[in-house]
């Protein structure tokens, strides 16, 4: 299984983009690609820059990446209840490629935070949208705290209930 993982997030240091490295990491003999959405930069979004630019060639190849792929997990970053600035831009532009961005793909929506909340907010708008785009959301999992929750040093998840539940969501992709 081709297996790409990203964090909806540009942040350096997105605890988005470990908790999805992790996921898919425990995805058994997946071959997994692990993206930055900081390789898909692009001016924001308007109708007046798409008349001017076209589907930007970052748009084209991030739709590609999502087309070779078998399964798709993404980790939400949550700015003020919503998507990052970064991923939104993104997905703006890719949906003007085709509508269909996530191509019927099986995934898992995952997201997290400092805080208690884990991001939840986010994860249920993108997973309550998620087919309008032509995703097949297997699974969510919303990971509150993750200092708490997440040994930086290992790179794992510490909680054994939220390890479960993980592996429980990432089954699904089979």
């Amino acid at each position: 299984m081709k297996l790409l993982a990203f964090a909806a997030s540009s942040s350096s240091k997105s605890i988005n983009k470990q908790l999805a490295a992790y996921a898919a990491s425990q995805v058994a003999g997946a071959d997994v690609e692990i993206l930055d959405i900081n390789d898909y930069e692009m001016p924001l979004f308007s109708q007046d820059r798409e008349e001017e630019l076209g589907q930007p060639e970052q748009a084209q190849k991030f739709f590609a990446k999502l087309g070779e792929a078998d399964a798709i997990i993404i980790s939400f970053a949550e700015h003020n209840g919503s998507y990052t600035a970064a991923y939104k831009n993104l997905f703006d532009w890719t949906s003007r490629i085709d509508m269909k961005v996530f191509q019927n793909k099986p995934m898992v929506m995952l997201a997290t935070s400092p805080g208690p909340g884990g991001a939840a907010t986010v994860l249920a708008a993108a997973a309550g949208s998620a087919p309008y785009f032509a995703a097949d959301v297997r699974a969510t999992l919303s990971i509150p705290s993750f200092f708490d929750n997440f040994d930086m040093e290992t790179q794992a998840l510490r909680n054994p209930e939220l390890q479960s539940a993980l592996l429980e969501a990432l089954s699904n992709l089979k």
